[in-house]
């Protein structure tokens, strides 16, 4: 690894990057907005600049260079010898945070970015706090770029971020710079709006409040929220993301860097698709039917109601009339201790995988890439856990069936009781499905949102959405990544994780990483589950 001197100081570096991002991995607070390691380098912003020593023109050694340098254009070279400190460099920053500043509105208090805004934080740390302008700012027009995003032209800094990742990474080249020099602004091509389906990226990447996301805009201030790691359940690929709540409410999700799986972005598909969550009509209490009477059970009776249940099926029936639909949707560690309470029970249980939705196709970025060439990639299987739940069923061993001969049996009489799991944003239940539930004389349903399921069923429980459970998602690639809960279930529900632990005869608080290690010894996969490193070299 090549060694490079930064301020009188030898750091060690990453082999192929630049000095920009050595000094940031190191720790060094060198300002720059067009830099974004997922992006080309354009060199346009000038507020990395650094002074680097090079070869005497005269002879005899080395001598600082005479003009300052973009760190983010010049690679790490053993022996390399660079300076931030310095009072050329200072000035440097200073005049830079000045012209940026000339027209921009300073209009913080109403600005989304503000809190997070690595202008607010540039002009404090590295500006002049007074400013020499008299003349009356230049006033851009607010645009309506697409149906998600709008343009404030007065905050932007050309940093040009927007314009590149629609160029680099979707390949829809929805953006532009038009007009030239001090007329220059971010656009739309004329007739076109930003419409791809990872626009939303454009939000993040911005580093100051100019692209702003239109379901966002004026919500929350940012350091309200709080911000956990979790992962996207939108489709197979596992985002890694970051979902941004306050008081139990969740108000956006951002990608956290994943390299790898989705480096640094996420799609509009995921992004947008947790408000399910926050739905009147979601199930929040158990209820229990007696006859044609139903009540509300309290959650301490309930492993009571299901083992006395269940044992009552098997004595009638016998221990292979239990059967126990797995969804998708559910965290490993939930499918590996409802398998392990069901198993107790009944020990010849069948285990089922869910449906897996799939829907539209497979979409790879830049538009028409394959390849090496494919940037990020936006699945078809439309569910998170797949793999891991099959991994849960086949090592867990025993009877297996599929979901669709799972169907034909029940309706043709095999199964006498059933606990089937849900868990999905959009209606499931087939028509197949319900005719089979309905044959079947003791179901426990475990779902969001009731259906013809919940509406037959024995005991309805309520299950979470993703940001209501901790645990792990196994994406489509083997790999297994946990997440934990950003906030609490519904007032009056527990989390499926909570009950399933108590179903499995665990006492006290539910956590998916001791569950982890409980499986680590059944199943050698869970042994390696690591989290996804921070992101090394930017905070924004």
């Amino acid at each position: 690894m090549p060694k490079i001197e930064i301020d009188g100081i030898e750091v060690e570096c990453r082999d192929g990057i630049t000095v920009l991002q050595a000094a940031l991995e190191a720790g060094w607070s060198v300002p720059h907005y067009c830099y974004h390691p997922g992006l080309s380098v354009v060199a346009s912003c000038r507020l990395c600049l650094m002074e680097m020593q090079m070869p005497s023109p005269k002879g005899g050694g080395m001598e600082w260079s005479s003009k300052l340098v973009p760190s983010c254009q010049v690679p790490v070279k053993n022996g390399l010898v660079v300076r931030f400190a310095s009072d050329q460099v200072k000035r440097n920053q200073r005049r830079v945070m000045e012209f940026l500043l000339l027209n921009h509105p300073l209009d913080c208090p109403v600005c989304d970015q503000a809190g997070e805004c690595l202008l607010q934080d540039y002009s404090y740390e590295f500006g002049d706090p007074t400013s020499r302008m008299r003349d009356e700012k230049h006033k851009s027009p607010k645009k309506d770029i697409g149906p998600r995003t709008l343009l404030y032209s007065d905050r932007c800094v050309l940093c040009t971020r927007c314009v590149r990742f629609t160029r680099e990474i979707t390949g829809t080249h929805d953006l532009c710079v038009t007009h030239r020099g001090s007329e220059n602004e971010i656009d739309v091509f004329p007739g076109k709006a930003l419409d791809n389906p990872l626009q939303g990226n454009v939000v993040d990447l911005c580093p100051v409040g100019a692209l702003l996301d239109k379901d966002f805009l004026f919500k929350q201030r940012v350091w309200f929220l709080k911000r956990t790691k979790s992962i996207c359940p939108g489709c197979s690929t596992g985002c890694a993301v970051s979902v941004d709540s306050n008081e139990g409410v969740v108000y956006r999700l951002k990608p956290r860097y994943n390299p790898g799986v989705n480096d640094w972005w996420m799609c509009d598909e995921g992004r947008f698709g947790w408000k399910y969550m926050h739905d009147a009509n979601r199930i929040t209490a158990p209820v229990i039917r007696r006859g044609g009477v139903t009540g509300t059970p309290p959650w301490d009776s309930v492993p009571e109601i299901v083992d006395a249940r269940l044992r009552a099926v098997i004595e009638a029936h016998g221990p292979d009339k239990v059967a126990v639909v797995l969804s998708p949707m559910m965290a490993c560690e939930e499918a590996w201790l409802l398998v392990r309470f069901l198993r107790s029970v009944a020990s010849e249980a069948t285990l089922v995988l869910g449906p897996v939705p799939i829907q539209g196709q497979l979409q790879m970025f830049p538009v028409g890439s394959t390849g090496d060439a494919v940037r990020f990639t936006i699945r078809r299987e439309k569910c998170p856990n797949r793999r891991g739940v099959e991994t849960i069923i086949a090592e867990t061993g025993g009877p297996t069936l599929s979901f669709e001969v799972f169907c034909e049996q029940a309706t043709a009489g095999a199964f006498a009781a059933a606990w089937i799991v849900g868990g999905y944003p959009e209606p499931w239940v087939t028509k197949d499905f319900a005719k089979a539930v309905g044959q079947l004389e003791f179901v426990v349903a475990q779902d969001l949102f009731p259906n013809e399921v919940t509406e037959v069923a024995t005991l309805v429980l309520p299950a979470c959405g993703f940001a209501q459970r901790e645990g792990s998602f196994m994406n489509f690639g083997g790999r297994i990544q946990p997440f934990d809960r950003a906030i609490a279930p519904p007032d009056g529900a527990k989390g499926d994780g909570q009950y399933l632990y108590e179903l499995a005869g665990f006492t006290g608080l539910y956590s998916g990483r001791a569950v982890r290690e409980m499986m680590a010894q059944e199943i050698h996969l869970f042994s390696m589950v690591k989290e996804a490193p921070p992101m090394p070299v930017h905070q924004h």
